[in-house]
Formats: C-alpha cells, structure tokens, sequence
C-alpha cells in the first residue's frame, strides 16, 4: 500500500530533495484520476526547520505523524555525512519499519537510516561523492555506488538529486502500477523510467602518483591510445622485462597496464562524446577500441549506459550523429 505519505525533515534540509517527495507523493492530482496519497511534512527538530538555502520552513507535524504512514521518506540535507542525529529520530524510523511500512531516502538521507541500523546487511545506494564515507561509517551496509537506486525490502536507499525521482517512481509503480507512475512522470516532465545507472555521472579521473620508472612509458601511453599496444611492446619501450614492467606498473598506478589503459581510453571517449560532433565510429577509432560495437560493450561495462545515451545525457539531441 501506498496510501499514506510522511517526511522526516532535519534542519539544514535540501529544498530540492524535499520538493521531489513533495511533488511525487503531495500533490493532488485526483482531476486527472490518480490516486491521492494522505501526506504530510513531519519536523524532527521543532516546528521551524533551516533548509541549506537560507530560508526556513514550518509544519505542524511532529514525530508522531509517522506512526500512520506507509511510506516515511527522508530528503538529503547540509552534514549529513558526519552529524549526529536524535535518538527519538532514529527510534521511529526502527520502529516505521518494524511495523511494516517501508523508508525511503534521497542523496545523504541515507546517512540517517544508517544512524537507525536500517542499513545493516542490506544493500544500498546513497550519491556517488558520500558512498565511501557511507561504507566508512556503516561498514555492515553493503553500498552499491553506480545505481540510481536500491529497493531492499523495506529498505529504498537513492542516489543523488533526480535519482530520488527515479525511486519515488518505482514505488509508485509497485503500488498503483505503471499506468500511474507514468501518467505522474509525464506531468513532472521527467523519463518513468531511467536507463543506466550513476556511474556516468562520477567524475573518475586517474589519480596523479609518483611514476618513478614507469612515467615515460604511461605519457606514452596517453598519447597514443588509438594504438594496439601489448605488455611486451611497453616493456621493451621501459627498457623491462615483461615480467619487472608489469610488476613495477602495478607498484606505481596501482593497477594493471590493461585496466589503466581501458579506463584512459573510455575518459577519452567520454571527452570526445560530451565535446565533438564525431560520429561514435570515428571516436571508437580515436580511442584505440575499433569500432562503435566494442566501443559500447567496455561503456556499458564501464559506465552501466552506451555511447549514444551517454551524449544524449551531456549534450542533448544535437550531440546525436549516429546510433550506438
């Protein structure tokens, strides 16, 4: 059932993440015959609550609120990621879901049905940039940082920002079916559904070390990525044996001359997709895969999307040359 709709506000709260819960769960749109939740703006810290925008919001609503909903969802808001929360907080999300209603967070919300032990032993997601810091400080959570978002039982952890509209979606979809979730999307203007997950999204540059005996080798490498290059072939350019250059490479970038080399080359494609009007073909080529085929499997490895979707996303219709 999703018949009855809270959220738990926290001072310093996102206004964004608040309004998306608002929008998918509390707006009446019983004209166009959807369904109408009951809904309400719970306050866990006093009447008046600070957003991180600077203003401030009221709602007559306290912790008891919580007790009759279905669903109690939690926004993202301002130090999330390290500050402590009420105990009385986290004793209604545990009890929320001891008596078998679901809770749903967006963004950094997650960090507080961490604070609950909602996340032990259950999957999760939370944005991209706070996911080590959520493993960090939940270590029993099991954090999947490229989704948008996870459904594990009660338990509906998103990522950052839109993702939440991607969750709040998909339980509409669970509840009333898809016909509503997207006749809902379509008044918010939004996909029903979104492919891919937030790993496009990460930025994921390599990180500069100090490349003692291998540096030469790696500027090399980074020069002429649309070249067919082989251990052996980097090993004698480092004046190596196969053997001491893999193992040297591996001490120096901490990882493989293989995987460095992949995720170089799906940077750059990444680059040139955002960046150029060539055609995906010609940027397989650039970048050492070959061709548009084994240019998209390593993307959707790599990123959980294709090439062309992924120009879409950074460059809207006019990026589109060719199909992927």
């Amino acid at each position: 059932m999703l018949n009855n709709v809270a959220v738990l506000v926290l001072d310093d709260v996102h206004p964004f993440e608040l309004g998306v819960l608002c929008e998918v769960f509390g707006l009446d749109r019983s004209e166009d015959g959807l369904p109408v939740q009951d809904f309400a703006v719970v306050s866990a810290e006093g009447r008046a609550l600070r957003t991180h925008a600077g203003f401030t919001i009221s709602t007559p609503y306290g912790l008891d609120r919580l007790a009759e909903a279905d669903l109690v969802a939690v926004p993202a808001g301002s130090s999330f990621t390290d500050r402590e929360y009420p105990e009385e907080v986290l004793e209604a999300l545990r009890q929320t879901v001891a008596r078998g209603a679901r809770v749903l967070s967006v963004c950094s919300g997650a960090f507080v049905l961490g604070a609950a032990g909602l996340l032990d032993g259950r999957r999760c997601t939370t944005h991209w940039r706070h996911s080590g810091t959520l493993s960090r400080r939940y270590p029993k959570a099991v954090v999947e940082p490229d989704v948008l978002y996870v459904d594990d039982g009660p338990v509906i952890t998103s990522a950052g920002t839109a993702a939440g509209i991607d969750a709040a979606l998909h339980l509409v979809r669970q509840a009333h079916g898809p016909a509503v979730a997207n006749a809902i999307a379509r008044r918010m203007v939004v996909p029903p559904h979104r492919d891919g997950g937030q790993a496009q999204y990460v930025e994921r540059p390599l990180p500069r070390t100090r490349c003692d005996t291998v540096g030469g080798t790696l500027a090399w490498m980074e020069r002429h990525l649309d070249q067919e290059m082989t251990v052996e072939q980097l090993a004698e350019r480092a004046h190596m044996s196969p053997r001491t250059f893999a193992r040297r490479f591996q001490q120096e970038t901490g990882t493989t001359p293989y995987r460095w080399l992949l995720r170089q080359r799906v940077l750059l494609a990444q680059h040139l997709l955002e960046t150029s009007d060539e055609t995906v073909d010609m940027v397989a080529g650039r970048t050492g895969f070959g061709n548009a085929a084994a240019l998209r499997h390593q993307f959707v490895r790599s990123l959980g999307t294709t090439p062309n979707a992924y120009r879409r996303t950074f460059r809207g219709p006019s990026g589109l040359t060719e199909v992927a």
